[in-house]
C-alpha cells in the first residue's frame, strides 16, 4: 500500500515522507497499512512541525484545529496557535497574474499605486497595501496562485485519513469523517473571498446596532465591492499596529494610567459577549494578531474568515451552562452536557457528574473574579472529552474565542474583572431568553399555544379512555442500545440451554450405566459421556473467552 500511495501521487509522497521525518509512528502505521489502534498524537511540537512542513492547507487545518478546544488538550490549542501568519509570501510577479484575472478592469486603471511588498502572508492570501484610482488607501488581499488544486487533493487524502481513523472505536465516537467533512466545507469557504466580505458585513451591521459600548470606537474595514471577487478582496485600509503592541506590560509599580486599557478591554468583551449570546453570530478567532490599534484610537477588527453560529436553543442552553458553572452546580452541568451533545453511545451520568464536581470544588473558596474562565472552559471541554461526548463544533470556537478575549484583557489589565464588566447585559440577555425581542409576539403565541391545549385535552383525554375500554390501546416502547440488549439475553439464553443438554446427557449415560447389565448396551452410555463431556468443555470454554465468569 506504501508503494501504491507514492506512486499515485506526488503530493501523497511528500506527506508520507513529511511524517516519516517527523516520526509520527502511529500515522506511519496508518499510511503504510498496518494495523490500526485508538489515534496516538505526536507532542503538540512534533505536531505543528508536521503541518509547517505539509504546506499552506494543513497549516489552515493547523489553525481551525486551534480553534476547537473541544477536540484537542490545551497544550495542543496553545502550539497551534502560533501558526498564525507564519507562511512565506510568494513573489509579486506570481500573485500579478491572480490579480489581472480577476479585476474586470485593467489594473493600470484600478490602482495608482501597489507596495509589491506584502504587509502580511497567509495560508490562503497575502495582503498589499495600495492605492485606488481615485486616492482611497486599501489593503489588496489576494489568494496564492494553484492554490484550489492543491486544496482538493489535500481534502481528498484528508478525506481517506479520516475514513481509515474511522475503523477505530475513537473515530466513530467522534464521528472524524463529519469532523474532515467540516474542515473541507470551513476551507473551501474561506477560499471564496466573497463570504468574507459578506460576513464582515453582516459583523459591522450587528455592532453599530448597540447600546452596551460606544460603536464608533470599534470598527471593521469597509468591503469595496466594485473590486472583490473570490480570489481577490479589497477594502478599507486602516493604519494601526497589533492591539498587544501598542500597550507596554504593566509595571510592578503600577504607574501605567489602565484607564483606556480598562475601556477597551470592557468593549471588547461587551462586543463579543453580544455577537454570542444575543445575535448568535460571532467572529471566531479573535486573537491577538487580528485585533489592531489604530492611530485615531479605534479599534479594529480582522479577518472575519471564521466565523460561528448559534441557534437560539444553543444559545440559550449555552447560557445556563456558563451560569451552572459559575454556580459551582455540578448536577445542572452534567443536565445541560448531555442536552447539548446527545450522544449515540450510552454515558456514565454518574461518573461524569462526579468528576465535574471534583473540578468545580476546587473553586469553591475563590470569588468570581479570581477564576480564569478559560482554563475553566478548557477544564470543563476536557471533561466531556474523556468521557467521549463531542459537542457542537461551534461551541468550541466559543470557546476559543472566550479564551482569546480573556488572554488579551489580562495581557492588558491583570486585574481586570470579567464578571463585572458584563453583569449589566446579563438583564437583557435573561430577558430576551424568558420573552423574546418582541414580548407582545411572544404573549400571544403562548396564549395561542393555551387555547389549543385546552381545546385539544379533552379529546385527547377521551380518545384515552376510549382505547383502554374497548382494549386497543398499544404501547410503543423503544429501549435505547435494545439490540445489544437483546443479542446479550439471547447467548446467555442459549448457554442456559446448553447447560441443560449437558445435564440431560450425564444424567441420562448414568442412568443408562446403572440400570443395564448387558455389556451391549454400555456403549451408548459411553458415547453420552463423551459427548457430554465434549460440549461441557466447550461451554466453559466460550464462558472464560467472554470474560464474564467475574
Amino acid at each position: 500500500m506504501f508503494s501504491r500511495i507514492v506512486q499515485t501521487s506526488s503530493r501523497q509522497g511528500e506527506i508520507v515522507e513529511v511524517v516519516f521525518r517527523n516520526g509520527w509512528d502511529y500515522m506511519r502505521r496508518l499510511l503504510t497499512g498496518g494495523r490500526v489502534d485508538e489515534p496516538k498524537l505526536p507532542p503538540p511540537a512534533v505536531l505543528r512541525n508536521i503541518l509547517v512542513d505539509l504546506g499552506p492547507v494543513y497549516v489552515k487545518l493547523g489553525q481551525l484545529l486551534s480553534t476547537r478546544p473541544d477536540l484537542l488538550p490545551a497544550e495542543y490549542i496553545e502550539a497551534l496557535s502560533t501558526l498564525q501568519a507564519e507562511v512565506p509570501p510568494v513573489d509579486w510577479a506570481e500573485i500579478e497574474v491572480v490579480l489581472r484575472k480577476q479585476l474586470r478592469e485593467p489594473l493600470e486603471d484600478v490602482f495608482e499605486s501597489i507596495n509589491y511588498q506584502p504587509v502580511a502572508a497567509g495560508s490562503i492570501a497575502q495582503t498589499h497595501r495600495a492605492t485606488l484610482s481615485d486616492g482611497r488607501e486599501v489593503a489588496l488581499k489576494i489568494q496564492r496562485p494553484g492554490l484550489e488544486t492543491v486544496v482538493e487533493q489535500d481534502i481528498s487524502l484528508i478525506r481517506l485519513m479520516a475514513r481509515l481513523v474511522a475503523q477505530t472505536e475513537f473515530g466513530q465516537y467522534y464521528d472524524i469523517v463529519s469532523i474532515a467533512e467540516e474542515f473541507a466545507q470551513a476551507l473551501r469557504t474561506e477560499l471564496d473571498f466573497t463570504q468574507e466580505a459578506h460576513y464582515t458585513d453582516q459583523l459591522r451591521d450587528n455592532l453599530m446596532n448597540t447600546r452596551w459600548f460606544d460603536a464608533s470606537k470599534l470598527v471593521l474595514p469597509e468591503i469595496y465591492w466594485d473590486y472583490t471577487t473570490s480570489h481577490v478582496m479589497v477594502m478599507e485600509w486602516l493604519d494601526g499596529v497589533p492591539l498587544l503592541s501598542a500597550f507596554p506590560p504593566v509595571t510592578a509599580d503600577g504607574t501605567i494610567d489602565l484607564t483606556e486599557r480598562d475601556d477597551i478591554s470592557t468593549m471588547l468583551l461587551r462586543a463579543f459577549f453580544q455577537q454570542i449570546c444575543l445575535d448568535g453570530f460571532f467572529h471566531a478567532d479573535p486573537h491577538p494578531g487580528n485585533l489592531f490599534y489604530l492611530k485615531d484610537g479605534r479599534v479594529a477588527l480582522f479577518d472575519c474568515g471564521m466565523v460561528g453560529r448559534l441557534d437560539p436553543r444553543t444559545q440559550q442552553v449555552l447560557l445556563e451552562l456558563i451560569l451552572a458553572i459559575v454556580n459551582l452546580d455540578a448536577q445542572r452541568c452534567t443536565q445541560l452536557v448531555l442536552e447539548l451533545s446527545p450522544s449515540a453511545q450510552p454515558v456514565n451520568r454518574m461518573k461524569l457528574e462526579s468528576e465535574f464536581d471534583r473540578l468545580l470544588r476546587r473553586y469553591y473558596s475563590l470569588s468570581i473574579s479570581q477564576v480564569n474562565f478559560s482554563k475553566l472552559v478548557y477544564e470543563v471541554l476536557q471533561i466531556v472529552r474523556n468521557n467521549k461526548i463531542r459537542v457542537p463544533g461551534n461551541l468550541g470556537l466559543c470557546a476559543k474565542a472566550i479564551a482569546n478575549l480573556e488572554g488579551i484583557a489580562r495581557a492588558l489589565d491583570p486585574n481586570f474583572n470579567i464578571p463585572n464588566k458584563i453583569r449589566p447585559m446579563m438583564t437583557e440577555v435573561f430577558q430576551r431568553q424568558i420573552v423574546g425581542e418582541e414580548p407582545l409576539v411572544a404573549l400571544l403565541r403562548t396564549v395561542l399555544d393555551l387555547k389549543n391545549l385546552s381545546l385539544q385535552s379533552p379529546r385527547q383525554v377521551e380518545l384515552l379512555l376510549d382505547r383502554v375500554t374497548s382494549e386497543t390501546l398499544q404501547w410503543n416502547i423503544s429501549v435505547r442500545e435494545g439490540e445489544p440488549l437483546r443479542r446479550t439475553i439471547d447467548a446467555s439464553a442459549n448457554r442456559l440451554s446448553f447447560s441443560i443438554v449437558v445435564g440431560s446427557l450425564i444424567m441420562g449415560a448414568a442412568l443408562i450405566s446403572s440400570n443395564t447389565q448387558s455389556s451391549q448396551v454400555y456403549w451408548v452410555s459411553d458415547v453420552l459421556f463423551a459427548t457430554a463431556s465434549f460440549l461441557g468443555l466447550w461451554l466453559i470454554i466460550s464462558i472464560l473467552r467472554s470474560g464474564f465468569l467475574k
